[in-house]
């Protein structure tokens, strides 16, 4: 049977039906209930991710007790007089080699984004964060996933579902028939798959019609995510992924707001500071960009970043397009299947 745990008390119960919300029987919070098997995959994700972090803090520590055990006094003084080391005034960026960065909450903590705060304060840039939005224990990034890999595919779904929200509809219908059965099948196992997240309300697919009908969620963070997040989403955990793979530690943020010593806000949507390198900004455009484009080469000057390390990631481009455009202008243009390769020109 469907099970629910309540995020505000903790109570485990069964419920008859998945994939909707009810009231915890405990405190009455409104609560997501979920297939026992999801449920448990899910439970079992986190456990082997919050093992493999604590085994990587564990090396770690032993790690930094070694190199404290090695320093000499030419070095900080005397280790057994009174001198004592002076503290750093720059943060370390968080060591990531097993992190699992699809499922972790270590990364939205003040001490994970220090160093590109104090990065942007070198340069009198105040930084204001958000760290819940590199937070990736909650199913954004899954679903982001999901809808890049295959955006060739669900883009479609992705512009219908935009529209929907901005015209206050509730719902909307799919007609898979037009589809090849591969990709009808694939349509509808990503819808399927979205509504156990909770990014619909309501779904239901009619199989002699090949119809599906969804329900929107009207959650506002959800509205976010279809409206254009989900890019940034995509985007984040393609570089924090990347950064992975070459063993680099780094510091990342999403949504970051920036103010110039003049008070001028400008907002960043993905950073990240590979340890001992300059940052990597990717901004992030499912819509209009064009207008904006001489406001990104001044917003690039003006954090002083070389042309390969301010990137546009727009959806509408193709291949081409990105390279002409990226000879116009002082920025780096990619599209989704461009990013990945342009990353490992970076690091």
């Amino acid at each position: 049977m469907p099970i629910y745990r309540c995020n505000q008390c903790g109570h485990v119960s069964e419920s008859p039906t998945a994939g909707m919300q009810v009231p915890c029987a405990r405190c009455a919070q409104p609560s997501n209930v979920y297939d026992t098997v999801f449920f448990v995959q899910k439970l079992l994700e986190r456990y082997s991710a919050a093992h493999k972090e604590i085994k990587s803090l564990q090396a770690q520590i032993k790690a930094d007790d070694e190199t404290d055990g090695e320093v000499t006094g030419e070095a900080v003084g005397e280790k057994n007089g009174h001198t004592h080391v002076p503290a750093t005034t720059t943060a370390t960026p968080s060591q990531a080699a097993d992190m699992d960065v699809l499922n972790t909450s270590s990364l939205a903590t003040a001490a994970q984004h220090a160093p590109i705060e104090q990065w942007l304060k070198s340069k009198q840039i105040e930084a204001r964060f958000e760290h819940a939005n590199v937070d990736t224990t909650g199913y954004f990034d899954d679903a982001a996933r999901m809808l890049g890999e295959r955006f060739d595919l669900f883009g479609e779904l992705l512009d219908r579902v935009a529209y929907a929200y901005r015209k206050s509809h509730t719902g909307l219908t799919l007609e898979l028939g037009n589809l090849s059965q591969k990709d009808g099948q694939a349509v509808n196992t990503l819808c399927r798959q979205l509504y156990s997240h909770t990014f619909f309300s309501r779904y239901h697919y009619q199989k002699p019609e090949k119809v599906v009908r969804l329900s929107l969620q009207p959650a506002p963070k959800v509205r976010q995510f279809f409206e254009g997040g989900w890019l940034e989403w995509y985007a984040l955990i393609e570089l924090l992924q990347h950064l992975q793979s070459r063993q680099l530690g780094f510091s990342c943020a999403r949504g970051v707001k920036v103010v110039f010593a003049n008070e001028d806000l400008h907002e960043l949507d993905v950073v990240a500071l590979p340890q001992g390198q300059a940052p990597i900004c990717i901004e992030c455009k499912s819509g209009e960009f064009r207008r904006d484009i001489d406001k990104y080469q001044r917003l690039r000057k003006r954090l002083g970043l070389e042309r390969n390390r301010f990137i546009i990631c727009a959806t509408d481009i193709t291949t081409e397009q990105a390279t002409g455009l990226t000879a116009m202008y002082d920025l780096t243009f990619v599209n989704l299947s461009t990013l990945k390769s342009h990353l490992t020109t970076l690091v």
